[in-house]
């Protein structure tokens, strides 16, 4: 196999074929696989934007060499692929975080795992690779604070299938799925004769995507393509793409908000965050707007939601994330008018974990080499 280093292949058509290379054990070089591993890492940072640090590992505090790394399995992690770029490694795979702590002694690094107990058994654990682009849970460790350590995340890596869930559950409120699908589970074949408006045509409507990261650029790219009008919040700062008509800052959203036919919720949560879609926001919308929320359950006050609901203040709402997380059965967000939930599973596809393994195996490369790793936290930021 020749492969040209100098062009971006399709992400999706790489990593398929490295992955097609590593399980069946194809009889490539070890050179050509480096190289088609190594155009799909580029391909993937071009298609995701993920961030490169600005500081080589090496020269952060507590770094050396590692002899020691634990990995969480996935089941289909690859070893061998692991090992091939951590010569001299030991790499420990364990299924659990009992496994994780019995064995991390002498471990230097950690991936797949964040929590107090293994910070106590191995005080110089260094480098703390997390699979999810929320850090929050491994953030509430005592041992992340006040400790030399690294933390890189999955940020950005199931953007893709986020996106396209947050367009799924915006399709199925405008048209009304939800409604007509509890006909179907009734078997009964009626018009629900909704009011003249009440199906949304999306092209030229105007949709904020409320946290203009990885996940929100995604979602925006999306809506954009379906002909909406796209605005958005960040945090700290105004840039963003071309499809975005306007970008402001976090302290804007309720004004935006007044424009929007479909809110997006994709805001990691922080400090700022816990509680930001409170019952100021819920009016702000129009009482013909959707609320779809794939970003953090905690930032949405739960009570006032379920009032701007009840109260037709907002036309309904898509949730893959939820407060209090596992929704307990009986909470009335199940019953609310015009809401559809999914269990948080909006970032699982046939190509995200394919895209975590490839951020893993690349961040473990850099790691060994003291290189720049991607998708580093600022842990006092917390993302």
């Amino acid at each position: 196999m020749t492969i040209d280093r100098k062009v971006i292949w399709p992400a999706a058509v790489l990593m398929a074929a490295i992955f097609t290379s590593f399980v069946a054990q194809a009889s490539s070089l070890p050179q050509e696989k480096e190289l088609l591993r190594a155009n799909a890492i580029e391909s993937m940072v071009e298609e995701l934007g993920l961030r490169e640090s600005d500081t080589p590992v090496r020269e952060m505090p507590g770094w050396s060499k590692p002899e020691k790394v634990l990995v969480l399995s996935r089941g289909y992690w690859e070893l061998e692929a692991l090992q091939a770029v951590a010569p001299g490694v030991e790499i420990v795979m364990v299924e659990s975080a009992d496994e994780a702590v019995a064995n991390v002694a002498g471990a230097q690094a950690i991936i797949g795992y964040c929590n107090e107990k293994l910070f106590t058994r191995e005080p110089g654990l260094h480098w703390i690779q997390v699979y999810t682009a929320g850090v929050e849970r491994c953030l509430a460790n005592p041992g992340m604070h006040g400790a030399e350590r690294v933390l890189t995340n999955g940020q950005r890596i199931a953007s893709p299938a986020l996106a396209e869930h947050s367009i799924a559950l915006m399709m199925a409120l405008v048209r009304g799925l939800d409604l007509y699908h509890q006909n179907q589970l009734k078997g009964e074949w009626r018009d629900i004769g909704l009011a003249r408006g009440d199906y949304m045509e999306l092209d030229g409507r105007t949709m904020l995507v409320v946290g203009l990261g990885g996940i929100g650029t995604q979602v925006a790219r999306k809506a954009h393509g379906l002909g909406m009008r796209v605005i958005a919040t960040r945090n700290s700062r105004r840039e963003g793409p071309d499809y975005v008509e306007y970008v402001g800052l976090a302290d804007e959203v309720n004004d935006l908000a007044t424009q929007a036919d479909v809110v997006v919720n994709t805001v990691p949560l922080t400090d700022q965050t816990l509680g930001m879609f409170d019952a100021a926001f819920f009016k702000a919308m129009k009482p013909t707007a959707y609320f779809i929320s794939v970003g953090r359950g905690a930032s949405t006050k739960t009570d006032d939601l379920v009032a701007a609901l009840e109260n037709g203040e907002i036309a309904g709402a898509g949730l893959d994330v939820t407060d209090p997380e596992p929704l307990p059965r009986g909470h009335v967000l199940w019953t609310a008018p015009r809401v559809i939930i999914t269990p948080h599973n909006a970032g699982r596809s046939d190509r995200s974990w394919d895209r975590l393994f490839l951020l893993v195996q690349e961040n473990l490369r850099r790691y060994v080499a003291g290189e720049p790793m991607y998708s580093v936290v600022d842990i006092e930021r917390g993302y």
